[in-house]
């Protein structure tokens, strides 16, 4: 995985009103931690930040260039806003040269199992272990060919070099099941629609008995 050089900026600043007062600048608010150091909070400018993560993925390896000093940096945590195309938050983890790091990644599946057959997609993504130089972008998962029945967990995938699995290697993560037939989708819609309670119309309403007799005690 290539490395990317970007400037940082100490924040003396904080709170929401220091938060929106970075990003309206177009910078990014961001936590710099890890290896017993203090705490280090800084702001990254937004559009090269996006770009770097847009041509390396969730687990980006950065080079952040502190007043003059360069600091390693993974990463760990990218908080987008749920609705407005903006990055609220950024958490990078001080890393070192040589050094293994605990990541989740990608699973991406690949190939076209057998004809008749619907592939299940049980896991997105595995926490693996991988030196920083060389973190995986994704994990390819290939289910050329594979018939019904067939289930690929976590401990059977081929994982790249220099990467070990750290999640649960009993895992789902593909699942090969029989494609629905025309009958069974068909099926499926008359069972949905036999639970919906049809609402009578007005004319339906004006013809029922009133309970003229009934009185509230």
């Amino acid at each position: 995985m290539a490395e990317a050089v970007i400037a940082a900026e100490t924040r003396t600043e904080f709170g929401k009103g220091a938060a929106r007062r970075t990003r309206r600048a177009g910078k990014i608010p961001a936590v710099l931690y890890g290896h017993g150091t203090d705490p280090q909070h800084l702001s990254l400018p937004e559009l090269e930040f996006k770009r770097i993560v847009r041509e390396q993925g969730r687990n980006a390896v950065i080079t952040l260039d502190i007043a003059g000093t360069p600091q390693l940096a993974l990463t760990k945590t990218v908080v987008q806003h749920p609705i407005r195309p903006y990055i609220e938050h950024v958490d990078l983890l001080v890393i070192r040269r040589g050094e293994k790091v605990v990541v989740e990644v990608g699973i991406v599946v690949t190939g076209d199992a057998a004809p008749g057959t619907m592939v299940s997609q049980e896991l997105n993504a595995l926490e693996v272990e991988a030196d920083v130089s060389s973190i995986p972008d994704q994990i390819e998962v290939s289910v050329e060919g594979l018939r019904i029945g067939t289930q690929i967990q976590a401990g059977d995938l081929r994982l790249p070099a220099n990467t070990t699995l750290r999640a649960d290697a009993d895992l789902l993560v593909v699942n090969v099941v029989a494609a629905p037939t025309e009958a069974d989708m068909e099926a499926e819609i008359d069972t949905e629609g036999a639970g919906v309670v049809q609402e009578p119309s007005d004319a339906e309403r004006a013809a029922e008995p009133s309970d003229s007799g009934s009185s509230e005690s």
